[in-house]
């Protein structure tokens, strides 16, 4: 759907064409895209359930013969006829049909410039800022976030042959569909200690390679890495520290010396480069990454770094923190639940057996569930703050933002230029009823909406403490930690209809037990009432803004940048799944529950302001008031800063992602961000970009979050 919602902007925008008419026709589009899969089932998987003999073998069984198969292919004879057109055949050709269109339209953006040497793209920033006279000055550090550093391979099992230090993460995902089973075997880490299963060792790709692209032609670091150069950066002034973002924080430097090795990388910079502090520019989760950093760096050693306090004031210049998912992201919560967001429940909707598939054992939810909760930075990206910042079963930051039209786009605060004195705007339409935000996740719609007094409800901490029967099923193998409950128990957490950020925790408790135990040394997501208490020394809390203390660097700037304008997953419609079988998923999305007063509500997810990945309130709050001034979590006050980039997609095909859009990963290649890092990476100040710029309601909404400073 969003390639032909791509490809509508560009034909709109380029050939000045009318929008209804393409829209009409795009939407057609999409419509046959979606009865293809459809099409594609009834020849592919509907015939497959009329086998009356289904095997269920080991994992080890199935690797086994799966890689029989691709190190020894056999031929064998059929009684088709070779000319024989088949209905999966057209199936394929169809599919392989928009991929060639697909990959030719990406041909013509990155050459249409070589064939037509009178067409001329925008400038870039760097050249722009370069022929200004702006030049390389502090060294900058690159810190990316969860999945886009590359993984290689340097030990593994015999199904591994022949992939040593081959990247099994990032670059062509070619073993996806080479071998599948094995691939993700070696992706997944050791389900009671989160560190390398036996005889399995996966690590950091390293350099700028680790992150410049995700995979080919999509870029990640690469834009911002190339703007950089043009101002004077290479590689003795630039760094990327890169790091296995499937661990745990601390367990990055138990294993990997990936803490120690950023300590020194950073004080080599310095020295290197005349004494000149570093700016740090983390991504996502590397912003979670590198707030966990600043407490290990000056801790005494052997837990923490031994840099002793006044480090960070002598090394860091300022931290330039793009898509901050400081107070996590509920799209972690569906992840863990039932591996699974908003475009996978859309894509399960069209062809419900494809991921279910027993035949050939995909069972493709089950195993990437499997694998998602041996991930420990999975559990960092849970909401922090608990009910006070994401609301509870009645109210919620966000409780006023109101959707509108079937696209569901938002209503915007105007941009504001300021230091943070923000007028509050009125809203211009009425709703009858405010979305219920706080309920994190509700079984069943009318759970979602309806009165908390008509709500029933049970503490999960009964539940987990109760005697709950197991499940009899006799599967040999357990993929997922739900094999061991039984349908009673599923039904019985599913009585109590809503969940907030504060019950929600003991909901993942009773349904990932293993996870949770084991993830739970390492973090933590609720908010200190009292940060001189010692038991916040623990490195569990270092990752958590509302559970730690700045470090005392008051010349030093952090600044909360991100994109607005995109609708961003905030809370979930579940259901109990209507299958059975065993090692099934018992719940999940309903996509059926669509539609509310407010317009928030589409295909089981209710949706606010945000870069498409996190939520405006988790990455805005800790700038706007959290460590606004000398509070108690920024005592020395740090200067904070707000740089919101308002969303705008490509104007045409040329300019491929866009140069001015706000989405999570794609910002990374928005002019305006970018320029922004550049004069800060070049000796600005944030005053001299110009302080805060405002798009969205975040100071309201911070307002609204009632915490003692």
């Amino acid at each position: 759907m969003g390639f032909f919602h791509f490809l509508k902007t560009q034909l709109t925008t380029a050939l000045q064409v009318d929008l209804s008419a393409i829209s009409n026709y795009l939407e057609s589009k999409v419509r046959i895209f979606s009865s293809i899969l459809q099409f594609c089932k009834l020849c592919f998987l509907e015939p497959l359930k009329r086998s009356s003999v289904v095997t269920h073998e080991s994992f080890d069984k199935k690797q086994e013969k799966a890689v029989s198969v691709y190190e020894k292919p056999k031929h064998k004879k059929t009684s088709r006829d070779d000319n024989e057109w088949r209905c999966i055949d057209n199936c394929f050709w169809i599919i392989g049909f928009l991929c060639i269109t697909w990959w030719l339209l990406l041909f013509l953006c990155n050459f249409l410039p070589a064939i037509l040497p009178g067409f001329k793209l925008a400038e870039l920033p760097g050249s722009r800022l370069k022929n200004e006279g702006l030049n390389a000055h502090h060294p900058v550090v690159l810190v990316p976030g969860i999945v886009t550093g590359g993984l290689e391979l340097w030990e593994g099992k015999p199904c591994s042959e022949g992939l040593f230090r081959k990247r099994l993460w990032g670059g062509s995902f070619s073993e996806i569909f080479k071998r599948p089973l094995c691939w993700l075997e070696h992706l997944s880490l050791d389900n009671e200690t989160g560190l390398d299963p036996p005889g399995i060792r996966v690590r950091a790709v390293t350099g700028l390679v680790a992150a410049d692209y995700f995979a080919p032609g999509y870029f990640v670091w690469a834009n911002l890495i190339e703007n950089l150069a043009k101002i004077g950066y290479e590689q003795k002034n630039m760094y990327m520290a890169s790091y296995d973002w499937r661990l745990s924080f601390q367990n990055t430097e138990i294993r990997d010396q990936s803490l120690s090795r950023l300590k020194r990388k950073i004080e080599l910079l310095y020295v290197t480069n005349g004494y000149k502090k570093v700016v740090a520019v983390p991504h996502s989760m590397g912003v979670n990454y590198f707030l966990h950093f600043l407490k290990w760096v000056e801790a005494p050693t052997p837990v923490g770094g031994g840099g002793g306090p006044g480090w960070c004031a002598k090394h860091i210049k300022a931290i330039m923190n793009i898509g901050p998912a400081f107070l996590g992201v509920p799209k972690a919560v569906a992840n863990i639940l039932s591996a699974e967001g908003k475009d996978v429940a859309f894509i399960r909707a069209m062809a419900p057996g494809l991921f279910n598939l027993e035949t050939f054992g995909f069972q493709t939810f089950q195993h990437v569930m499997r694998v998602f909760r041996t991930w420990d930075s999975v559990i960092s990206l849970l909401p922090k703050g608990g009910e006070t910042v994401w609301g509870d079963l009645n109210r919620s930051p966000e409780e006023e933002n109101v959707c509108h039209s079937a696209k569901t786009q938002y209503l915007h605060y105007s941009s504001k230029e300021n230091n943070g004195n923000n007028t509050d705007p009125r809203r211009s339409i009425q709703v009858k009823e405010l979305a219920k935000y706080g309920r994190l996740v509700s079984f069943g719609k009318v759970a979602s909406e309806i009165p908390s007094s008509q709500l029933s409800f049970i503490d999960p901490k009964k539940i987990l403490n109760e005697s709950m029967p197991t499940s009899s099923t006799s599967c040999e193998d357990f993929l997922t930690e739900y094999n061991g409950l039984s349908r009673e128990s599923i039904k019985r957490v599913t009585e109590n209809k809503a969940y907030t950020a504060r019950t929600l925790i003991d909901l993942l408790r009773f349904v990932a037990p293993k996870t949770m135990q084991r993830a739970e040394v390492h973090f933590s997501h609720g908010l200190a009432d009292n940060l001189e208490d010692p038991k916040y020394s623990h490195y569990k809390y270092w990752s958590n803004p509302l559970e730690t203390i700045l470090p005392d660097a008051p010349d030093m700037e952090i600044f909360c940048s991100y994109g607005v304008g995109i609708p961003t997953e905030r809370s979930y419609v579940y259901k109990i799944s209507p299958s059975d079988r065993c090692k099934s998923i018992p719940i999940q999305i309903d996509i059926s529950a669509d539609g509310s007063d407010n317009g928030c509500l589409s295909g089981g997810v209710y949706f606010v302001d945000g870069d498409e990945s996190v939520p405006v309130v988790s990455a805005g709050f800790m700038c706007a008031k959290g460590w606004r001034g000398k509070t108690r979590f920024n005592p020395s006050g740090i200067t904070t800063y707000i740089r919101e980039y308002q969303h705008k997609p490509a104007a045409s095909l040329l300019e491929g992602r866009g140069t001015e859009s706000g989405a999570h990963v794609d910002i990374l290649g928005n002019f305006a961000l970018i320029e922004d890092v550049l004069r800060v990476a070049a000796g600005a100040s944030g005053t001299e970009l110009g302080g805060d710029r405002v798009y969205s309601g975040i100071m309201e909404m911070s307002e609204q979050i009632d915490i003692q400073l």
